[in-house]
This record gives structure tokens, sequence and C-alpha cells, in this order.
């Protein structure tokens, strides 16, 4: 009896292993369906796999990494892949890490994706990325990576991913980013891991250290003197000349009027 049990037992975990959770059987669904693969190198990702892409931690599907019967890692990288992300990424909540780096992917960054409180790696870099960073990224506590760097990200750095506690690398450099760096990510205290200016570099508009000083736009200050003082000094020239010509004028004047007089005066 005891033997049938076991026997029972068993089959039933590896047909549970073998589901799909429906979570993630929606998040990679969608996510086929926000992407394009012209050079078709995602063969496999096809409705019949989405239903049971795991079989405890084997999956089925190219780029994806299963444990326990649940996607944990997508790892889609230099795939030439287009299109734009999926909100329904979030659906995939057991997922640790997703790295979609070097691709072709436009459109925003869902902010939906606060949802994967599991996620640790966060690559987007080399991408088309536009729209401002979510701050509601925050909310995954246990971020460690956030690379964004070399897309079209626009906007201010929220200040929210600076509580990310456990972040010990971030990079959003060469984008469209403006504003000041927030100190909680620039200037960390502690025993926090500190960023350098690599992490920023590249946003024309973006100010505050570690970048080093904005050069002033237009005339530098020593400039605005210089041409105060000098137009101070030729205010003084003209000043001084216009006094003198004024005095020899009226020199001559009164040397006309005395000889008038003189001409005048009789003979004695």
């Amino acid at each position: 009896m005891g033997f049938w049990l076991v026997l029972l037992f068993t089959l039933l975990t590896c047909t549970n292993l073998s589901k799909s959770d429906p979570s993630d059987e929606a998040c990679l669904t969608h996510l086929s369906q926000s992407l394009k693969d012209p050079a078709n190198l995602l063969q496999n990702w096809t409705r019949s796999n989405f239903a049971s892409p795991c079989s405890g931690f084997t999956s089925y599907l190219p780029g994806a990494t299963c444990n326990n019967g649940r996607i944990y890692k997508l790892s889609l990288t230099s795939l030439s892949l287009q299109g734009s992300l999926s909100p329904y990424l979030a659906n995939c909540t057991n997922l640790q890490s997703l790295d979609l780096s070097s691709n072709q992917i436009t459109g925003p960054i869902p902010a939906d994706l606060q949802s994967l409180v599991n996620l640790a790696v966060l690559n987007l870099s080399s991408n088309r990325l536009e729209g401002e960073i979510p701050p509601q990224l925050a909310m995954c506590a246990y971020l460690n990576v956030i690379d964004l760097h070399d897309n079209f990200l626009s906007g201010q750095i929220p200040q929210q991913l600076g509580l990310l506690v456990r972040l010990s690398a971030f990079d959003v450099s060469n984008n469209k980013l403006s504003g000041p760096i927030p100190a909680s990510l620039g200037n960390r205290s502690g025993n926090l891991p500190r960023f350098n200016a690599t992490s920023f570099e590249g946003n024309k508009d973006l100010y505050g250290y570690p970048l080093p000083p904005m050069k002033a736009k237009g005339l530098s200050v020593l400039a605005i003197v210089g041409i105060g003082l000098g137009s101070g000094f030729a205010s003084l020239v003209l000043s001084f000349t216009g006094v003198c010509i004024w005095l020899k004028v009226t020199e001559q004047k009164m040397a006309l009027e005395e000889g008038k007089i003189s001409s005048l005066m009789p003979d004695y």
C-alpha cells in the first residue's frame, strides 16, 4: 500500500512540475506578441510550448531558464529583436533575471515591472527604449543590477531608486536624461556600493556628483567682468576726450572774444 502511495505522489509531483503556471503562460504569450523576431531565432516560442515551458528545471524555450516548473530567468540578448516590452512581463512573478540587452526594442519601460518582486537583475541596455525610468522599479527590493545604458531614455533619474539597498551595479550612461543626479545614487553613504561618473556620463543635461562640474554656457564670469571693465574704461576715455574737446573749444571762443574786445578798445 505504501508503495502505491509513493508512486501516486511522485506522479502528481511530476504532473505539477510539467504544468505551466498560468501567470507564466500569459507572460510568455504576450511577450512573444509584443516582440518581433526578424531573424526567426525564437522558433520554439510557440503557444504550445507556452502551455508547458518547463519540466522541473528543464526549459523548452531558448533563452528561458526554469526553477521548479517556473520561469526564473529570461536571457534574450543580441537577437535583433524589435517591438516593445509587454507589461504582461509582470506576470512572470518568479522571474529573478531579465536580460533583453543588445536588441532594437523600442517604447517605454513598463511600470508594471514593479510586480517582479523577486527580480535581481534588470538589463535592458543597448536598445532604443524611450520615455522616463519608472520610479516604481524601487518596489523590486531585491534588485542588484540595473543596466539601462545606450538607450533614448529621458527625464530625471527617480530618487526612489536610491532606496534599493542591494543595488551594486547601476548604469544609465548614454541616454537623454536631465536634471540632478539623486544624492542617494551619486553620493551614497555608509556601506552602500558607490557608482562613479561612468554610470551617468553621456547625458548632456544631467549634472551633479560624481560628474565633473558643468561648463558655463555662453560667456564666462571673467569674460563678463573683462567686458565690463573694458566698456567702463572706454566710457572713461570717451568722457575724458569729450571734456578735453569742450575745454579746447571754450578756450578758442574766449580767445576770439578777447580779440574782439581788444580791437574795440581805443589806443592811448
